[in-house]
C-alpha cells in the first residue's frame, strides 16, 4: 500500500491528462490499485513506479472507449472536469495542464494523446513510452511527432503571467456579472473570441455549441443577466493551474471560469465556462 500511496499523484495526474474526468481518474486508480495489491502478493515488484504508470496508462487507454460513447450523447460543448484548488496554492496534483490545452487533447486520438502526455508533460523519453505501451521506440516517435504537431498547430506556445491574467479575469467578470455595459465587456473581447460552456443539458450554458465573435459572445453573455442570480458569491482559485473565478448562487457551486487571453495579454481569445453540476462536486 505504502509504494501506492506514494505513486497515487502521479498517477492521479497522468490519468486525469489523458481523460479529464476525475471521476474516471479515480476509477481508473482503483483498478490499478487493485491490480498492484495481486501483483504484490506474490513475486516482489522491482520497479514499483514503472509497474503502476505501465498499469494505469493501459487502464486508462482501455477506458476511452466507454468516454467516447458517453461523449456521443453529451449535450453541448464538452469540457474537462476542472481541477480547482486555493488560488494561493503554486502546485496542483503534480503536472498541472490547462483547461485550453486539454481542450486541445480532446482533439487527439486516445494513444496521441498518451503519448504526448507521458513525454511532453511528464518528459517520458520515447523508449520508456514504448515499454509502457508495448510498442517500438519508432513508432512511439512518429505519434508524438503527429501529436506535437496537432497541438502546436491549434495552440501556439505562449505564457501570459498569472498576475495580468488575475486582473483580466477580475475586470471580466465585474463587467459581465455586476452591471458592466454592452460596450465595456467588448473592449475585453478579442474580435476572434470563443465561449465554451458546459451544462451538460443540466444547468444553464450557450446552447449545443461553442460561440464565436465578440458581438455575439458579449450579447450572450448580457442576455444572462436576465436572469439574476441569488447570493451571487464570487471566489479566486486556480483551475488546472490558472487564475480563475468559482462563482456561487445561493451557497451552492455555480460555475467555474477560465479564460485565455491573447499573447500581449490585454484581450480575451476564449472563454471556459463550466456550468455542469456533476463537474463542480469538488469545487469549493
Amino acid at each position: 500500500m505504502a509504494e501506492f500511496d506514494d505513486h497515487r499523484e502521479l498517477l492521479f495526474s497522468m490519468v486525469y491528462n489523458m481523460l479529464g474526468s476525475v471521476a474516471d481518474t479515480e476509477d481508473v486508480l482503483q483498478e490499478t490499485w487493485l491490480a498492484w495489491d495481486r501483483r504484490s502478493r506474490g513475486t516482489p515488484v522491482e520497479h514499483p513506479r514503472a509497474y503502476l504508470v505501465r498499469i494505469a496508462v493501459n487502464q486508462a487507454l482501455a477506458r476511452q472507449n466507454a468516454i467516447s460513447r458517453r461523449r456521443e450523447t453529451y449535450v453541448g460543448p464538452w469540457l474537462p472536469e476542472p481541477l480547482v484548488s486555493d488560488a494561493s496554492e503554486q502546485v496542483l496534483r503534480g503536472e498541472s495542464v490547462s483547461m485550453a490545452l486539454m481542450v486541445v487533447l480532446e482533439t487527439l486520438t486516445p494513444l496521441e494523446r498518451a503519448v504526448f502526455v507521458l513525454h511532453e508533460v511528464f518528459g517520458y523519453a520515447h523508449t520508456e513510452i514504448g515499454r509502457i505501451l508495448g510498442r517500438t521506440p519508432a513508432s512511439v516517435r512518429q505519434v508524438a511527432h503527429r501529436a506535437r504537431e496537432h497541438v502546436q498547430a491549434r495552440r501556439p506556445r505562449y505564457s501570459v503571467d498569472p498576475g495580468l491574467r488575475r486582473e483580466v479575469t477580475e475586470r471580466f467578470v465585474r463587467t459581465a456579472f455586476e452591471g458592466g455595459s454592452l460596450a465595456s465587456l467588448m473592449e475585453l473581447l478579442a474580435p476572434d473570441v470563443t465561449l465554451w460552456a458546459d451544462g451538460g443539458g443540466k444547468a444553464p450554458a450557450a446552447g449545443r455549441h461553442p460561440v464565436h465573435g465578440r458581438e455575439r459572445v458579449a450579447k450572450v453573455l448580457i442576455a444572462r443577466r436576465h436572469q439574476p442570480l441569488e447570493g451571487l458569491d464570487i471566489r479566486w482559485r486556480q483551475v488546472n493551474g490558472d487564475p480563475s473565478a468559482l462563482i456561487f448562487a445561493a451557497g451552492a457551486p455555480y460555475a467555474v471560469l477560465v479564460l485565455e487571453l491573447t499573447p500581449d495579454g490585454t484581450r480575451i481569445s476564449a472563454i471556459y465556462a463550466v456550468t455542469n453540476p456533476d463537474k463542480l462536486t469538488h469545487a469549493t
